[in-house]
């Protein structure tokens, strides 16, 4: 066989034009000159051969125009059902790698999704060849020798690690003039994005449920110290008291946080389109926040601009943002005794518009290795310092989403010793050319 099955055309079997009125004009030539012959020497009147030129032109030019309008029954014979250009068209159109095998494995076609998945594919040449995973070869093997549907997972180590589905499915490709051609059809559907989302969803499970089971043990002893030894003691009662009420606080911050977590993540496709004033926003979290700096004996310097700043946004969400920055502030930041509250208006390298609400503590900062994983579900630098602070680990996560959803940004830099600037970022809306 040739070594590029797709090189079995209809050019061979074909002819072009010229060679057909060439042809044609042979008969039409060979049959005047017997005409003529039988009209001297046979006695054949001039009708008859009149008649009988006008049935030579018809056999010589009627099943020239017949190929010519109709090649597509002239182009099937000896071709093969898979290796028509319809089949092949379907299998290169595929959305996903796809390979169509003959019954015996060797490759009739296969797309180019297929080809970047599994480069060594040849035509002609047996899968298994090309597809070493266990997993594949135990299917396809499977698949041939029951002529049933075989579905199969497998990881794909290399160039990165990608977990993959390959589904064999028995086909039989009806051919023009009557019976099939037994074909096998494989194809390849990436899994991996399912896979880390489900990853995702056991890690983030486990996080919370250990992070609500540790206020809840606390709360769960504390009852039955009271309930028992510490029962008529007033100091002790009195201690324990507040110890439970910061762990009760604590696992409701986590579950608010929980919550507010999941309903930006249901809107995230919806961009808001309110306007509001940031302005009137910041100052507000400020002033909410005034009870916890003079606790921590933290000063807090806003520096806001006296006229509106309006972006497209929703204001609940803004507010939770802003709380957990500069509540952040004042807690791992509370060392250095001031957190300075900026807004102003600035433009990206693109020369993009942005509106940027900047907090700069001046605590003892993060480490350089921290910070690419400050936005993930309930990361944190130091356990202990975040729990003994009230976090949940959420705060961040919180905001990176908030900020998405509102197409903002979230930069983080900080150097160790010299506290840390948390700025969120949203853009402004181009002008209208020509406005």
């Amino acid at each position: 066989m040739a070594n590029n099955p797709s090189s079995t055309s209809i050019e061979p079997r074909s002819e072009s034009w010229p060679d057909r009125l060439r042809r044609s004009a042979i008969v039409l030539l060979g049959g005047s000159i017997g005409l003529a012959a039988a009209v001297i020497f046979g006695g054949l009147t001039f009708g008859q051969a009149a008649l009988v030129l006008l049935c030579i032109v018809a056999a010589a030019l009627v099943p020239w125009k017949l190929r010519q309008d109709s090649p597509a029954a002239e182009d099937l014979i000896g071709l093969r059902p898979a290796e028509t250009s319809v089949v092949q068209a379907l299998v290169s159109g595929m959305p996903e790698a796809a390979v169509l095998l003959d019954r015996a494995g060797r490759v009739l076609q296969f797309n180019l999704a297929a080809a970047q998945l599994a480069p060594a594919l040849r035509k002609n040449e047996l899968a298994l060849f090309a597809l070493r995973s266990p997993e594949i070869i135990a299917a396809l093997r499977q698949a041939i020798a029951t002529r049933e549907a075989q579905r199969a997972m497998y990881v794909d180590r290399v160039p990165v690690e990608r977990w993959m589905e390959l589904i064999v499915t028995p086909l039989a490709l009806p051919s023009a003039f009557g019976g099939t051609e037994s074909c096998l059809l494989m194809t390849f559907h990436d899994q991996t994005p399912l896979r880390r989302v489900e990853e995702m969803r056991a890690d983030f499970v486990a996080n919370a449920s250990h992070e609500l089971r540790t206020p809840l043990a606390a709360l769960s002893g504390f009852i039955d110290t009271l309930q028992g030894p510490a029962k008529d003691d007033a100091k002790a009662r009195e201690r324990f008291l507040g110890i439970m009420h910061a762990q009760a606080t604590r696992m409701a911050r986590l579950i608010d946080d929980l919550l507010s977590l999941s309903r930006v993540e249901l809107s995230a496709h919806v961009r808001p389109d309110a306007q509001v004033d940031l302005v009137p926003l910041v100052r507000q979290v400020i002033d909410g926040l005034e009870p916890l700096a003079k606790e921590r004996h933290v000063t807090i310097e806003a520096q806001l601009p006296d006229t509106p700043v309006m972006i497209a946004g929703d204001s609940e969400e803004l507010l939770r943002l802003f709380e957990n920055l500069i509540e952040n502030g004042l807690k791992y930041g509370a060392s250095g005794g001031r957190v300075i509250v900026s807004l102003n208006e600035a433009s990206t390298g693109e020369g993009n518009a942005e509106t940027r609400v900047s907090v700069r503590d001046f605590g003892p900062g993060i480490a350089t290795e921290h910070l690419p994983r400050l936005t993930e579900r309930f990361y944190r630098v130091d356990v202990g310092d975040s729990r003994a602070q009230g976090g949940t680990g959420l705060g961040l996560s919180l905001v990176k989403h908030i900020l998405n959803r509102h197409r903002g940004r979230l930069a983080i830099e900080s150097v160790p010793g010299q506290g840390a600037t948390f700025t969120a970022a949203f853009p402004q809306p181009k002008p209208l050319s020509g406005a």
